[in-house]
């Protein structure tokens, strides 16, 4: 079993989202506002993961660390901010900065987490569920903004649904491990609905995926217009995520 903190799945979520942006503008081809935008969300999640560690049962090491990711991202956002006539003079490590430092909270909410489980499960939950909820995030945030950048290639969005794919596996067998998803199907672990959430779980862990094959079919199209419905299937394919991730934090935190 594991807990349910909102602390570290914020954490996980802001560690995840500035990780595959320095993915997507490492290269410095995406327009300097995009980088804006993303700094600024996922920021602004380090540091409320922070506040709501700090008032709810406080893992010190994870909460500092999650301040420390904010101000790495305001930092970040300050240089692109004043380079912004000239992205070659935006170092792409800045973006690096955030996510390793994260990476220490996170390895001390997983512990925390573990609550008499194995060690090893929860610190792979963790990890998996930062870069799995951090790429589906960023791959339908950058898909809007092709809307600004028309002319971006579109090797950017397909790496990040590439490597979401690859993330999914993980993710998938992360919560299927014991004690994991398979104990809410052979009713060892009462979801609270006779086994229906473990079903949800489920489909949305297929639906993901389905959506992941579906996306990259569309990118292979000729006409714009594919870019925009490759970002409505990631408008789904974020629901599902979060359906695959958060059901099951909440059953097996049950």
């Amino acid at each position: 079993m594991i807990r349910l903190d909102a602390a570290t799945v914020l954490l996980q979520w802001a560690a995840g989202g500035l990780l595959f942006l320095w993915v997507t503008t490492r290269r410095r081809e995406v327009g300097v506002g995009y980088g804006w935008l993303l700094r600024s969300i996922f920021g602004v999640m380090a540091i409320g993961a922070a506040i709501i560690g700090f008032r709810s049962g406080s893992v010190p090491v994870r909460d500092v660390a999650a301040i420390l990711t904010g101000v790495a991202a305001a930092v970040a956002l300050t240089v692109s901010i004043v380079r912004r006539g000239d992205l070659a003079k935006i170092p792409p490590v800045l973006d690096l900065i955030g996510p390793i430092v994260a990476a220490v909270g996170l390895l001390a909410g997983a512990l925390d987490a573990a609550d008499g489980a194995s060690t090893g499960v929860s610190v792979l939950r963790v990890f998996a569920g930062a870069a799995f909820l951090g790429a589906v995030t960023d791959a339908m945030l950058l898909g809007h903004w092709y809307l600004v950048q028309p002319g971006l290639p579109r090797r950017h969005l397909n790496e990040l649904v590439r490597l979401l794919g690859f993330v999914w596996p993980v993710e998938v067998i992360a919560l299927l491990l014991p004690t994991g998803m398979v104990s809410v199907w052979t009713g060892a672990v009462d979801d609270g609905w006779k086994g229906q959430l473990g079903w949800f779980w489920g489909a949305s862990a297929i639906s993901t995926i389905v959506l992941v094959f579906v996306t990259r079919a569309a990118l292979r199209e000729r006409y714009y217009s594919a870019v925009m419905a490759a970002t409505g299937f990631l408008y789904l394919a974020i629901l599902t995520a979060f359906g695959t991730d958060l059901v099951a934090r909440a059953v097996l935190a049950g």
